[in-house]
């Protein structure tokens, strides 16, 4: 696959502090046996990405008014500088400069958002597209308050903004439809074959001592084949994501 460049200009003092998605969040951790890790779509998804970091730690709180003033922020006792973090927009919305200007290869967008699959109480994470092949222009990133009166805080080195490039215009290429599985033969069996083998193995889950038991849970995805033999994975079927860190200045 072609190499494709991603590359941060920094609009002020020191580089945005951005590193890989890590595959771990603290929520799945505290899953019985980190079941949660179990799900290799969300594996993946955790670590799609960059991530960027907090520098100043700070506590802000929103009244549940519109005006700029309904949010206070505060940096955390013992911290320096200024937050990253200010009230731009009203309406409940607390918005995070980055203080870099990115640009992608021709032809795609930046993903920004949240950190994927990271929660965070009293806020919701703002997405949005940015099409950084040509424009000079920096972005904020944004989240909204979900209820008036919420203290919320961001950490040092707190992930607040996750970012990946994205090829523009395929989504307006796709062209969806419904079909009946009978159309597919060959995908009617392996459907029927997978939802049979799930069936069973739920339900030996519930026997003393079974072998569904003993495998806890059913790698067929991860191994990137189904229980009948159909619907092989390609060479390119992944367990993981493992993304190279942003080169310091040359």
């Amino acid at each position: 696959m072609k190499k494709q460049r991603l590359i941060c200009y920094p609009t002020s003092g020191a580089p945005p502090k951005i590193i890989p998605a890590p595959l771990e969040r603290d929520w799945m951790d505290r899953t019985p046996q980190a079941y949660a890790y179990r799900c290799l779509p969300l594996n993946i998804a955790n670590a799609h990405g960059w991530l960027i970091l907090n520098t100043v730690p700070f506590i802000a709180r929103w009244d549940g008014g519109a005006a700029l003033e309904s949010i206070s922020i505060h940096p955390q006792p013992g911290a320096t500088g200024t937050p990253l973090a200010m009230s731009h927009f009203g309406n409940g919305v607390l918005t995070f400069s980055v203080h870099g200007l990115f640009r992608t290869e021709p032809g795609y967008d930046l993903w920004v958002g949240g950190p994927v699959n990271m929660l965070k109480d009293g806020l919701l994470p703002l997405t949005g597209l940015v099409e950084t092949d040509w424009s000079p222009f920096t972005f904020t990133m944004n989240y909204k308050f979900t209820r008036p009166g919420t203290i919320v805080s961001f950490g040092p080195d707190e992930p607040y903004c996750m970012i990946f490039p994205v090829q523009r215009g395929v989504i307006e290429a796709v062209e969806p439809e419904f079909r009946s599985l009978d159309q597919d033969r060959d995908v009617f069996e392996a459907y029927n074959a997978w939802a049979e083998g799930r069936r069973n193995f739920n339900a030996e889950l519930k026997v003393e001592g079974s072998e569904a038991q003993r495998q806890k849970w059913q790698k067929d995805y991860f191994r990137g084949g189904s229980v009948a033999g159909f619907g092989k994975a390609p060479a390119d079927h992944r367990t993981k994501v493992k993304l190279k860190p942003f080169k310091p200045f040359k």
